[in-house]
């Protein structure tokens, strides 16, 4: 669907949920609020300009991978999408431009990331949801060392989830994560995180301290303000919640009707 106040600018939806929005002659205008975050992840991740090795499991439109090759040129990306359709479909309206160092992988995410090398990016984004839900094998501690192994050291795993109160699956994967990764941080809307509405949350997990100082000043002065949970703040919403392997990971819970709708 094109944007009426944007000339080459489009929303992608897939059975009625926004996926994925691109302005074509802007690629470092991000439009929705969890891939703004993800995008002040990746400003943080090293100097500016700075390029970078970037694994994204999940395509879609390519929003992230378009705004990382304008802000980081030189960057060598490699993105995961399972639905080759949509790879097609987007390849042929929505081309990228010449020299962005992006190549799309039509294959399963989590096969996909068994079989990469080791220390092989800087950040894994994953950006994954079989229509409005995170698959279950992608939120095991068995595909958390798995995303831990191509990582360098010092890298940074970023993934988009969805959840709401009680938050059972959110606080799972923060236990799942903590038993790999020895730093994490969760950033959202406070609303999200106050249990008043459903909705996206950025986890955050690297073997080294994340930069949650600059992260969190991005994020307070975004036009969609979000906060960024780290340390004992993050322990007490974690609580008591434990680890989950494979053989008792669950997707993420389906959204309540109308909650990433477009009008």
């Amino acid at each position: 669907m094109p944007d009426v106040d944007r000339e080459r600018a489009w929303l992608l939806t897939v059975d009625g949920a926004p996926q994925s929005y691109v302005d074509l002659d802007d690629p470092e205008h991000l439009e929705f609020e969890y891939v703004r975050r993800l995008g002040h992840v990746l400003d943080c991740a090293a100097p500016p300009g700075r390029p970078l090795d970037l694994l994204h499991l999940g395509g879609g439109a390519l929003t992230l991978p378009r705004y990382a090759a304008a802000t980081r040129p030189g960057s060598r990306q490699a993105v995961v999408e399972f639905d080759a359709g949509l790879s097609d479909l987007v390849a042929e309206h929505l081309p990228l431009r010449a020299g962005a160092g992006v190549t799309v992988h039509t294959a399963d995410a989590r096969a996909w990331l068994e079989a990469a090398p080791a220390a092989c990016a800087d950040l894994v984004v994953a950006d994954v949801f079989g229509g409005s839900r995170v698959p279950a094998r992608l939120t095991s501690v068995e595909y958390a060392r798995e995303a831990a192994r191509v990582l360098r050291p010092g890298g940074t795993y970023a993934a988009n989830l969805a959840d709401g109160a009680p938050f059972g699956f959110l606080r799972g994967q923060l236990a799942t994560f903590g038993a790999v990764f020895g730093h994490l941080a969760l950033v959202a809307e406070p609303a999200v995180l106050r249990g008043r509405r459903f909705g996206n949350a950025v986890l955050l997990a690297s073997d080294a301290e994340l930069p949650v100082a600059a992260l969190a000043r991005r994020c307070a002065g975004d036009a969609f303000a979000a906060r960024v949970e780290h340390g004992a703040g993050l322990a007490r919403f974690t609580g008591a919640a434990r680890p989950v392997g494979d053989a008792e990971a669950v997707a993420s819970p389906e959204p309540p009707e109308g909650a990433f709708g477009i009008g």
